[in-house]
């Protein structure tokens, strides 16, 4: 049930905002304290998960399976295990910093405002926990509606164009991905993930192939790989501070996580058949990602190409087909949501105040925010992958996997362009 209740509460608390909107007496600044109050609640109802996950166990934990829609024979199935437990304590710990980071930006429409970022979080946290496939998609389908509102109402001079452009590019990919679902329930009858992994070695491989595509295409746009990437930068840039964090910090994580929960388990051999070409992708990402934001005068359009590459990296390890280079990948996922969150919070911080994100219009502010360019360091180092925080680690570790795997002929070369990519990040981060 303590699953149940994660998905739920967002929703409580939104509907709660809703009710208060309607009081006769209602003062505007109550809507951030009641979403404050419950994104706090559900973050610590999330740490509870930390005593129930045993780390060496592949198994799923607090585990709920229950009839759902008898015609159609799906269930209810909800569980974590050791991949999506951080995930989830990720997505919750992030949202009670973007309502904070929202206490003086949000100024109109405040109810629905924080309505949207607690139904945002229910969808985000059912999609890590969802072990029915067309449950997961409705999660998954379910964050898009929210973001879209937030870009589109409290964005920027072009929030429309952006959230258009957005929800029309991960739409489309989520439907190939309903097309390859529904394919998946006619062959085998079940939408069950636990049941489609004892019988999916029965696909025959040109049907494994074109499920491996559908599927990997709806993630490939939401990470955004190269060059499914193009909505990324117009989403960050015009969305509020507070959309920008979340939609680095967790949005883009559903991509990979569904790339590592459904992609590599139920096609392994599609996997192995395409890794090359994805890594080949994942290395001009890396590159691309990086030269782009070194040219780019607006700070935000900056830290958003380095998201692309940056996450060129997360894809790169997955398929490394390695063990450090997975595990690389998963650290590398929870990394990016702590440090691109944070360079997302403290140009909107400055951006509150300034009404600029020009570099070139900054200068001098250790003298004037000392602590504030402190952190602002820290993060930018943590990006850049600078040993003893934590960016290093995955990058680190993603950099061993990938020159240690057997599904490129070269892997050597492959890990000295990476590595470039590294490099790159030492610059246009610096120059920030």
């Amino acid at each position: 049930m303590l699953l149940t209740v994660l998905i739920l509460l967002p929703l409580v608390g939104a509907i709660a905002t809703a009710i208060y909107s309607f009081a006769p007496s209602k003062q505007e600044a109550r809507f951030k304290w009641i979403a404050l109050f419950f994104t706090l609640v559900i973050f610590a109802v999330s740490l509870a998960l930390l005593r129930g996950v045993s780390y060496g166990d592949a198994e799923f934990h607090f585990v709920q399976n229950a009839q759902w829609i008898q015609a159609i024979k799906a269930r209810y199935h909800i569980g974590v295990d050791g991949v999506s437990l951080w995930l989830v304590i990720l997505t919750t710990l992030l949202m009670p910093i973007a309502i904070l980071c929202s206490w003086t930006a949000v100024k109109e429409k405040q109810a629905a405002y924080y309505a949207m970022l607690l139904f945002l979080e229910s969808a985000m946290i059912g999609v890590f926990v969802s072990l029915d496939l067309l449950l997961f998609y409705l999660f998954f389908e379910a964050s898009l509606v929210p973001m879209l509102f937030l870009i589109g109402v409290w964005g920027s001079k072009n929030r429309i164009y952006a959230a258009t452009k957005f929800f029309i590019y991960t739409a489309v990919g989520s439907l190939l991905m309903l097309v390859g679902i529904i394919a998946l329930y006619a062959k085998f009858g079940t939408w069950d993930y636990t049941e489609l992994l004892k019988v999916v070695n029965q696909l025959p491989l040109n049907m494994e192939y074109w499920l491996f595509g559908a599927f990997a295409l709806a993630f490939f746009i939401k990470v955004p790989m190269f060059p499914f990437h193009t909505w990324l930068p117009e989403a960050h840039t015009e969305a509020p501070t507070a959309g920008s964090v979340i939609l680095a910090g967790v949005l883009l994580k559903m991509g990979t996580y569904g790339l590592l929960r459904f992609n590599l388990p139920l096609f392994p051999n599609a996997s192995k058949y395409f890794a090359p070409a994805v890594i080949v992708l994942c290395i001009i990402g890396i590159i691309y990602g990086a030269l782009v934001a070194m040219v780019q005068p607006d700070m935000k359009r900056l830290v958003a190409y380095s998201s692309v590459s940056h996450m060129g990296f997360v894809v790169l390890g997955l398929f490394s087909f390695t063990e450090q280079g997975m595990q690389g990948a998963l650290y590398q996922m929870l990394n990016h949501g702590v440090s691109t969150g944070a360079l997302f919070l403290f140009v909107g911080m400055i951006y509150e105040r300034r009404h600029t994100r020009l570099i070139g219009q900054f200068g001098g502010l250790c003298h004037r925010m000392p602590v504030f360019s402190t952190l602002l360091v820290m993060a930018s180092m943590a990006s850049i992958g600078l040993p003893l925080l934590n960016g290093f680690v995955g990058e680190f570790l993603i950099l061993l996997g990938i020159r240690g795997t057997a599904a490129i002929t070269r892997p050597g070369l492959a890990t000295a362009l990476a590595g470039l990519g590294v490099i790159l990040s030492a610059v246009y981060m610096l120059w920030m």
